[in-house]
């Protein structure tokens, strides 16, 4: 696969206040809240935290110091130290009113909509090794191994379906390990009309270790592609632009964040949210890869949506969806119980996982226990499940954890219900 090489697409430092391609006043205004809420600093240090170039910060510390707004106390190696002066500080509260937010200067709309389209997860070069090797950890069948091939490269939405148990989340979040060797720079935060969204999640975006150049534009940070997870936690409200009274900045919501990544919706069909609802708000980003958000004012603001949807649902999809929305995702894999032979392939991996021996006489114990006395059908999630059970007894008695008949007779009653 392909992967983003970051002297290749990085973005190149803007040199001047003209070139971040944002509003002036909110540059000035955020060097001088910066500077307000730290104190004194030298221009190197503040424009680092601002991250941008000496030769940005030269031009605004010496259009603001013309202003008196801002004075210097000192050099550090060759480089003014500076505080700001009574109007500075007036100046900065005035704007601290307005938003609170100080860190990163934003970058553009324009220039975050021309990104996300240049690093589209649609243009990434998959192989059938690549899904190999994420899925490396699962059994999975070659017809499915085809099935999620072929809809990762789509870059397209996917339905996952089947019983609980089955290993749906476990395949969608592998999905995401497909991305894993690419890279994409996701913003600090964009500009839109003066406000600040803020778009960089630490808890999404796993940054790699970024380039030591000054000559890179160091608001945006080199990440793993992202891969967001949302579940039954999911609201309306967390598909718009998410505007906090408190600090008067906005935060983007979970599809923005997950902008040329995965986007995982979790047992579908039992959000706050009903179905038909998130379904008729996404008809148009799905079919036509644009999203319109709305902002505090009710201005709508056309987004990129860059984004490889997977639903996974343990409920029946015709109940949920209706088939104009179903023809919208290209893919629907049914997820469903296993054979006696993938349930050993995935018993054996699960006793190496555990370091415990792999007895396969037992495990035929096991099968007949769960398909005859309890009545149920093989599923992928028993083996971890019966593990743990023979573990946390062993624990409770102060015993070594032993993989036998016995133990694995106990697990299963403790955690089946008999039919």
């Amino acid at each position: 696969m392909s992967s983003a090489t970051a002297p290749m697409t990085a973005p190149i430092a803007p040199t001047s206040v003209a070139d971040l391609n944002v509003r002036r006043t909110l540059v000035e205004d955020l060097f001088l809240k910066a500077l307000f809420n730290i104190g004194e600093m030298s221009l190197r240090e503040l424009g680092d935290y601002l991250c941008v170039k000496m030769s940005v910060m030269d031009e605004l510390f010496n259009k603001l110091r013309k202003e008196q707004l801002c004075e210097v106390t000192g050099m550090s190696t060759g480089v003014h130290r500076i505080v700001s002066t009574t109007a500075g500080k007036s100046r900065a509260q005035t704007s601290l009113a307005s938003s609170q937010y100080v860190g990163p200067v934003p970058v553009s709309l324009n220039d975050y909509i021309e990104r996300v389209h240049a690093q589209s997860v649609r243009d990434m070069d998959l192989r059938h090794s690549d899904v190999e090797r994420a899925f490396s950890h699962l059994v999975i069948e070659p017809g499915m191994m085809a099935q999620i091939g072929t809809s990762a490269v789509s870059g397209r939405a996917v339905f996952l379906y089947g019983p609980a148990g089955t290993g749906k989340t476990s395949i969608a979040e592998a999905m995401a390990t497909v991305y894993k060797t690419d890279h994409v720079w996701i913003p600090h935060c964009i500009e839109i009309d003066g406000q600040v969204v803020s778009i960089f999640d630490p808890t999404v975006h796993g940054d790699v270790t970024q380039p030591e150049s000054y000559e890179l534009d160091r608001r945006w940070v080199l990440c793993h592609r992202p891969r967001v997870v949302t579940g039954g936690e999911l609201t309306i409200e967390m598909l718009d632009l998410q505007y906090n009274p408190q600090t008067r900045f906005y935060t983007a919501p979970v599809q923005m964040k997950a902008n040329n990544g995965l986007l995982l919706i979790d047992d579908f069909g039992r959000q706050r949210i009903r179905p038909e609802e998130l379904l008729n708000r996404w008809v148009v980003p799905l079919d036509r890869r644009v999203d319109f958000l709305t902002m505090a004012g009710g201005k709508k603001v056309e987004m990129p949506f860059d984004v490889f949807v997977v639903f996974a649902t343990n409920l029946e999809p015709k109940d949920l969806v209706d088939e104009a929305f179903l023809r919208r995702i290209q893919t629907k894999i049914h997820v469903g119980v296993i054979t006696p032979e993938q349930f050993h392939a995935i018993f054996k991996r699960v006793c190496a996982d555990n370091e415990m021996p792999y007895d396969p006489g037992a495990i035929d114990t096991v099968i007949e226990l769960i398909t005859r006395q309890f009545g149920q059908p093989l599923r992928p999630c028993h083996p971890r499940d019966l593990v743990n059970q023979i573990r946390w007894g062993a624990k409770f008695n102060g015993t070594r954890a032993e993989m036998d008949r016995s133990s694995l007779a106990q697990a299963c009653a403790n955690y089946f219900i008999e039919t």
